[in-house]
C-alpha cells in the first residue's frame, strides 16, 4: 500500500482532517534522517498511531505502551502499539492493528485505518516500519495482555504532548541527541519520540517549546522509572 490517506479529510472529525489531508505525498524525510541500508534485506513491520477523541476534558489523545524490561529488542521503552509483519498478515494494517489486539486488548473494529505514513528504518532492529494513523471511533477497553511482553498501556492526551513543559531533548550515551516526551510515568524517547514529533508537526498542533532543553538519557530514565515507583 502506497503512503497517504485512506479516506477523504472531509470524512473525519475536524481535529483529525488537517492531519489526513498533510500525509498526502509525504516524504520520509520529513520525519527521519535515517535511512535504510542500500542492497541489505529489511524485515517488515508496522505501528498502529491510535487517536482518540479523548474524554472531553484533556481533549484528543494516543494510546501508547510500555514494553516489558526482560524483552530482547528495545526493553522498557514506550513505543505505539506494533511489530513484525507475518505471513498472514494482509497488508500493514492488518499487522497494526493485530499486534494492537495482543499487546493492549485494542478491538478492531472500533478503529478505522485514516492514512499511511512512509516506511522507516529502524537500525537497531533493522525493521522498515509502516506507521498507520487510526481514529479510535469506538474506543475498547485496554489493558496489558502479556505482561511478558507489555508493562504498560495508556492513553496520553495530545495536549500533554504539545505542553512545552513536557518536551525536551535527550543525549544517548553515544552522542546522539533525539526528541524526548515526559508522560505520566513514560519517557518517550528514540523511534516513537520521533514519529511523535513528526505527528505534532504535520497536523499543526505542535507549541514553541525550549529545544536547547537536553537531558541525558539514563537519568531522565531513572526519573520515570522512580516516577513509576513512587
Amino acid at each position: 500500500m502506497s503512503p497517504g490517506p485512506l479516506v477523504d479529510p472531509a470524512d473525519v472529525p475536524g481535529w483529525l482532517s488537517g492531519l489526513v489531508a498533510a500525509t498526502a505525498d509525504l516524504d520520509a524525510s520529513a520525519l527521519t534522517r535515517v535511512r535504510p541500508p542500500s542492497g541489505k534485506p529489511t524485515r517488515p513491520a508496522a505501528v498502529l498511531m491510535l487517536l482518540g477523541d479523548g474524554d472531553g476534558i484533556d481533549g484528543p489523545d494516543v494510546l501508547l505502551t510500555r514494553r516489558a524490561d526482560t524483552l530482547n529488542s528495545h526493553p522498557g521503552q514506550v513505543a505505539f502499539p506494533g511489530g513484525s509483519a507475518d505471513d498472514t498478515d494482509d497488508g500493514p494494517v492488518d499487522t497494526a492493528l493485530r499486534e494492537a489486539e495482543e499487546e493492549a486488548g485494542v478491538l478492531a473494529d472500533g478503529v478505522r485505518p485514516i492514512a499511511l505514513l512512509p516506511d522507516l528504518f529502524v537500525p537497531v532492529s533493522g525493521f522498515m516500519v509502516t506507521p498507520v494513523l487510526a481514529h479510535w471511533e469506538r474506543p475498547s477497553p485496554v489493558r496489558v495482555v502479556d505482561p511478558a511482553e507489555t508493562a504498560a498501556v495508556a492513553r496520553v492526551p495530545i495536549a500533554h504532548l504539545t505542553d512545552p513543559a513536557n518536551r525536551f531533548r535527550v543525549m544517548h550515551p553515544s552522542g546522539f541527541t533525539g526528541p524526548a516526551f515526559s508522560a505520566p510515568g513514560m519517557l518517550v524517547w528514540g523511534f516513537t519520540a520521533g514519529l511523535l514529533a513528526g505527528l505534532l508537526t504535520l497536523a499543526g498542533w505542535e507549541r514553541p517549546w525550549n529545544t536547547a532543553d537536553v537531558r541525558d538519557l539514563d537519568e531522565s530514565l531513572r526519573a520515570a522509572n522512580a516516577e513509576v515507583q513512587a
